[in-house]
């Protein structure tokens, strides 16, 4: 039962990677580091490999700050938790490591995601000459294992890492999928913040193209009748329907409802909650095309009653 543990210890030994009693550790061989580059208008990489280990690797989506993780080509890291340092380098006599706290650590490919707090630290480490240094018992025999990246020709890529996230949209799907347009004054036009809100759901839309239905529900508070209220919400909805419309959305992409009174965001005791529920509700999807349905039709409208400010 012991030979494939000798094995493995062989095999780490002839790969390069350091093997003490204290500890396992991944690192690169100084003269091989390199850092990569990669990304888009939705996410940017700035990522370091580690011999024999997998990749060390800074993730910042659009709209959002980065966050640091390792991505393991095997299952050196269990479950359970690790310490994550920014480490001073040896040629840095008199300074000590950072400790920036404890990271959740699972299975898998990708066994955690830092905050961003803490990438930020590591970042800031990375231009003082820090290493980003993950510390973590492993389950099986208890060992220390240590997964090291090198400050070595950093920032020449954090330069273009900067190039890449100053091309980041401002929103990423999940912070656009679900959003609401307000109108506040009681009305059916939209204000200069509705259109703000659209545009930036537009400028998603026409960066991914796999986005192809939108679903708009119109939404009244209960000042009025009930006929009243429903054909506020109607004319609510089609409002924001036109202005997509108008902006370059088919037709077919957009499903209509509309509901009056009958689902608040708040309950209807205070100008403020009125204000709340009078919207519409924007909800981004990507549908396979094979199964895109044709957009909905609203139910027929109601007669114009008086404006009202429900």
């Amino acid at each position: 039962m012991r030979q494939p543990l000798f094995l493995l210890i062989g095999l780490i030994v002839s790969a390069g990677v350091s093997l003490s009693a204290a500890a396992i550790s991944f690192q690169t061989r100084l003269e091989k580091v390199e850092w990569q580059v990669a990304g888009d208008k939705f996410e940017c990489r700035l990522s370091q490999p580690v011999t024999d280990f997998g990749s060390g690797e800074f993730v910042r989506r659009a709209g959002e700050q980065a966050t640091f993780r390792l991505q393991a080509r095997e299952r050196w890291l269990g479950n359970g938790s690790a310490i994550l340092l920014a480490a001073a380098a040896p040629w840095q006599p008199g300074r000590g490591d950072i400790n920036l706290g404890v990271v959740n650590v699972a299975n898998g490919e990708v066994p955690f995601n830092s905050s961003q707090e803490q990438a930020g630290r590591l970042l800031t480490g990375l231009l003082e000459g820090r290493s980003p240094l993950v510390r973590h018992r492993t389950s099986v025999g208890g060992e220390s294992l240590e997964v090291r990246l090198l400050p070595v020709r950093f920032r020449k890529a954090y330069d273009d890492y900067l190039n890449c996230t100053a091309k980041l949209l401002p929103v990423n799907f999940d912070q656009v999928r679900q959003s609401n347009i307000g109108f506040p004054g009681g009305g059916t036009e939209l204000d200069a913040m509705a259109k703000a809100k659209l545009e930036i759901i537009l400028d998603f839309m026409r960066a991914d193209p796999t986005v192809n239905r939108i679903e708009l529900d119109g939404h009244s508070d209960n000042s009025g009748n009930r006929l009243t209220n429903r054909d506020l919400s109607r004319r609510r909805a089609l409002a924001v329907m036109d202005y997509l419309k108008a902006n370059g959305v088919p037709d077919e992409r957009i499903i209509m409802r509309f509901h009056g009174e009958r689902y608040p965001l708040a309950p209807n005791n205070t100008a403020a909650n009125r204000d709340k529920n009078r919207r519409v509700s924007v909800r981004l999807d990507k549908v396979p095309e094979a199964s895109a349905q044709p957009a909905e039709q609203a139910p027929p409208p109601v007669p114009s009653t008086p404006a009202a400010t429900s």
